[in-house]
C-alpha cells in the first residue's frame, strides 16, 4: 500500500502539486493524468524516493520512505523511465538482469539461478525473450520500451511505477502493454502508471489521478472522473463524452476553453 499524507511537490521556483492526500491498494491500478509540466512524473519520482516532497510524507506498507535506504526502497518500488541511457554494448537481457540488483549483496556479482529465471519471466510478459541476446541499441524504440518494462517485472517488487509505458507502442503493442499492467496489478501489485491518453486509461484503471491547477482534482474510478467539467478544469479544453459498454470515453470539442 502507498500512502501520501499532504505531500507537496515543487521544482525551483514553481510548486506544481499542494497537499495530496490518497491511498493506493495493494493490487490496484492507478494512472496518473494531467497536463504537460503539471508534475506527473515528479509524483512517480516521489514515490519512488528519487525526488523528495517539497512536505508532507509517503509511506510503503506503513513504513516512511525516508525511514528506508536506498536499497531498501529498490526491493520494494521498481521505476520503469525511458530517459536513462545504457552502454550500447548491452545484450537485452543483461538490461532487464539490471532489476535484479537489489536482490544481491554487495559482494554478489554474479547472475543467480533466480535472477535468470526472473528475467526470462519479465522477457516472456513483453513478448522480448527471442531478442534476449541482440544488443540493446539496436533495437526500435517501441522495442526499447518494452525492454524498460521488463527490467521493472524482473526487480520483483510490491510497487511498480511506470512513466508513459506506451509512448512509442503501436496500438496493439501498447493495449497488450496495459493489459499485463492490468494482470500484474491483479496478482498483488500496486501498479501506478503515467498516461496521456484518457480513454485507454479509463478502459485498464481501477482508478484515475487527475492533477491540474496545481492540485489533486480527482482520485476516483473512470466513471466519476472522466466528467467533462473536470476535463476542461485540468487541460484547459472542452470534451464531449460518451457512455460505452467498455465503460465512459471523452473526446475534445472543436475548441479549447479560453
Amino acid at each position: 500500500m502507498i500512502a501520501l499524507d499532504r505531500v507537496t511537490l515543487e521544482v525551483p521556483g514553481r510548486t506544481l502539486v499542494r497537499d495530496i492526500d490518497a491511498t493506493i491498494e495493494a493490487g490496484e491500478f492507478v494512472c496518473v493524468l494531467g497536463p504537460n509540466g503539471v508534475g506527473k512524473t515528479t509524483l512517480l519520482r516521489t514515490i519512488s524516493g528519487i525526488a523528495a516532497p517539497a512536505s508532507g510524507e509517503i509511506a510503503i506498507d506503513g513504513t516512511s520512505l525516508q525511514a528506508m535506504s536506498a536499497n531498501e526502497r529498490a526491493r520494494h518500488i521498481a521505476f520503469v523511465t525511458s530517459d536513462d541511457l545504457l552502454s550500447e554494448s548491452l545484450r537485452v537481457a543483461d538490461v532487464v538482469e539490471l532489476g535484479r540488483f537489489p536482490h544481491h549483496q554487495w559482494w554478489q556479482w554474479g547472475a543467480t539461478r533466480e535472477d535468470d529465471e526472473a528475467v526470462a519471466r519479465a522477457l516472456d510478459a513483453v513478448h522480448m525473450r527471442e531478442y534476449a541476446q541482440r544488443l540493446f541499441a539496436t533495437l526500435s524504440s517501441g522495442e526499447r520500451q518494452r525492454v524498460w518494462i521488463a527490467m521493472g517485472l524482473a526487480q520483483s517488487t510490491p510497487v511498480l511505477l511506470l512513466d508513459e509505458p506506451t509512448s512509442h507502442l503501436d496500438v496493439r503493442v501498447a493495449h497488450e502493454i496495459l493489459a499485463l499492467l492490468r494482470a500484474i496489478a491483479r496478482d498483488g501489485t500496486a501498479v501506478v502508471s503515467v498516461l496521456h491518453d484518457l480513454n485507454d486509461a479509463a478502459a485498464y484503471a481501477d482508478r484515475l489521478m487527475l492533477l491540474g491547477c496545481e492540485r489533486l482534482l480527482a482520485f476516483d474510478v473512470p466513471d466519476r472522473v472522466l466528467q467533462p467539467a473536470l476535463i476542461e478544469s485540468a487541460y484547459g479544453i472542452a470534451v464531449e463524452r460518451i457512455d460505452t459498454a467498455r465503460g465512459p470515453r471523452v473526446f475534445a470539442a472543436t475548441t479549447a476553453v479560453s
